[in-house]
């Protein structure tokens, strides 16, 4: 893994020294304005995430399910102010993938950097040296990869504690087998608080998973409302969650696979576990309200019926949301539950998969449950490859959009998407146009939000995570 190139240190240095000055000579606007994530400005350090490379892979999806809803997408546009545009600022760049925005304290933003760093960005700007470097146990990173530091999340007291989560790709440890890509690596690590850098030495492993393949990766890590940690896994890799290291599900309308299975392995799913505590030779507990336990099923299993869960949040409610990026025709956004079986392999979003018909629940009598979202890979307004999870909407500075879920596409071409809640069936979703006054995009990786519930949001204009070309802004209302 080679340093930052020097053109990266000297854009780092320049705009570091403008933020010191409270100057905005790098951006539009100075300060963060309100928000409650304190005074950093627009200031510098540095492909595609997580669907398949150029065009996605696999078979093209059946039918949509029995008793599936109608698709509710539109490609509605307004005027500025209302809930169809919004203006991003700028607030930090140079990047090589930004793929994680994490905020939290007020005037303390952590980027976290695919390549292997987290920076900190505060009032002195972001440093050249980063808050945690951890390449040196990563994976290579070469070309197009879904691999590498992948997701952060903060301790609820990290105020008082100064533990934090890391997931990253190493490469393959003990125990991994033979043929398989790399391993899952979930780690803690502590800081002083209000400190500046964090100590790379300073490793607690918390959980290890084998991963068959280097794609669907997942990486999103999130501490939930009751306090316990919630990790998104992949299915493994590979297209239509088969071959080597996807274990024989229940469905045979198609080969595979490790969406649908709960007691071979962590893939395809959503764990939830608890860091504050110890069981036997393992450095977290499992809570005794997870699903299976006491069932049949890997303890630390919350839901499943996933294929690549790219970024989750969970909403004012508490209420997670998850997307998860579909394969050859459908997008999808999930609002997740204990136990929740979301359909994968046996159906894409609300369509059957591989298949003309398909099951409604498996053997066990859950139903597979449709999205919240979904969206085609192509002929309507809203549309992509790739699934990019943001947040609720509880702010201030953008009311138009007030309860309504922001995401986006990975290749959304410079847009952003909104979906408006209803009780029933899939929630209306359209095209949000983006005002800036420096290139957005064209690829987006992940969403922010800060204590006060005001949003940001990671680009690339690259498909490698590689040069300096990532950009974090800040959303705001429009002019």
């Amino acid at each position: 893994m080679t340093g930052d190139p020097p053109s990266r240190r000297r854009v780092l240095t320049l705009c570091g020294g403008l933020l010191t000055a409270g100057l905005a000579g790098c951006g539009t606007r100075t300060g963060d304005g309100g928000g409650g994530d304190g005074g950093a400005t627009d200031s510098t350090v540095s492909g595609g995430p997580t669907g398949e490379t150029t065009s996605p892979v696999g078979t093209t999806p059946g039918e949509r399910a029995t008793g599936g809803t109608a698709t509710a997408t539109d490609g509605a546009t307004g005027t500025p102010g209302d809930d169809s545009t919004v203006r991003a600022r700028r607030v930090a760049s140079g990047f090589a993938a930004p793929v994680g925005v994490e905020i939290p304290q007020p005037g303390r933003r952590f980027i976290v950097d695919q390549v292997g760093r987290v920076y900190l960005q505060d009032e002195t700007g972001v440093r050249d040296e980063p808050f945690l470097d951890v390449t040196d146990r990563m994976v290579a990173l070469d070309g197009y990869t879904e691999q590498g530091l992948l997701g952060l999340a903060f301790h609820p007291e990290f105020a008082d504690n100064g533990r934090f989560f890391v997931r990253y790709s190493a490469p393959p440890r003990e125990g991994t087998p033979g043929g398989y890509s790399h391993t899952f690596v979930l780690s803690e690590f502590r800081a002083d608080p209000g400190a500046r850098t964090a100590d790379p030495d300073a490793e607690r492993t918390l959980l290890e998973i084998a991963q068959p393949q280097g794609n669907h990766n997942a990486g999103a890590v999130a501490f939930g409302p009751d306090g316990y940690l919630y990790v998104a896994t992949g299915d493994g890799g590979g297209a239509n969650d088969r071959g080597n290291g996807h274990v024989e599900d229940w469905y045979d309308g198609v080969d595979g696979g490790n969406g649908q299975d709960v007691t071979e392995n962590l893939l395809g799913s959503v764990l939830r576990i608890d860091v504050d505590s110890e069981d036997g030779d393992r450095n977290y507990a499992v809570p005794d309200d997870n699903p299976l336990v006491g069932e049949e099923g890997l303890d630390e299993q919350y839901a499943w019926g996933f294929r690549n869960p790219w970024r989750m949040s969970f909403g004012p409610a508490g209420r997670l949301f998850v997307a998860d990026v579909g394969q050859g025709g459908w997008e999808e956004v999930d609002a997740v539950e204990s136990g929740g079986n979301y359909g994968w392999n046996v159906r894409e979003g609300t369509h059957c998969f591989g298949a003309d018909e398909c099951p409604a629940e498996s053997p066990r009598g859950r139903p597979l449950r449709d999205p919240v979202v979904e969206y085609p890979h192509s002929g309507d307004p809203v549309s992509g490859i790739a699934v990019i999870g943001g947040y609720l909407y509880d702010g201030s500075e953008m009311p138009a959009f007030d309860g309504q879920y922001l995401f986006a596409d990975w290749r959304a071409g410079g847009s952003l998407f909104a979906a408006r809640e209803r009780s029933n069936g899939l929630w209306p979703t359209r095209v949000v146009s983006v005002e800036s006054n420096v290139e957005f995009g064209p690829n987006v990786l992940a969403f922010g939000r800060n204590p006060a519930g005001e949003l940001f949001v990671a680009t690339t204009a690259g498909t490698t995570p590689s040069g300096t070309d990532g950009v974090v802004f800040r959303l705001e209302a429009s002019d």
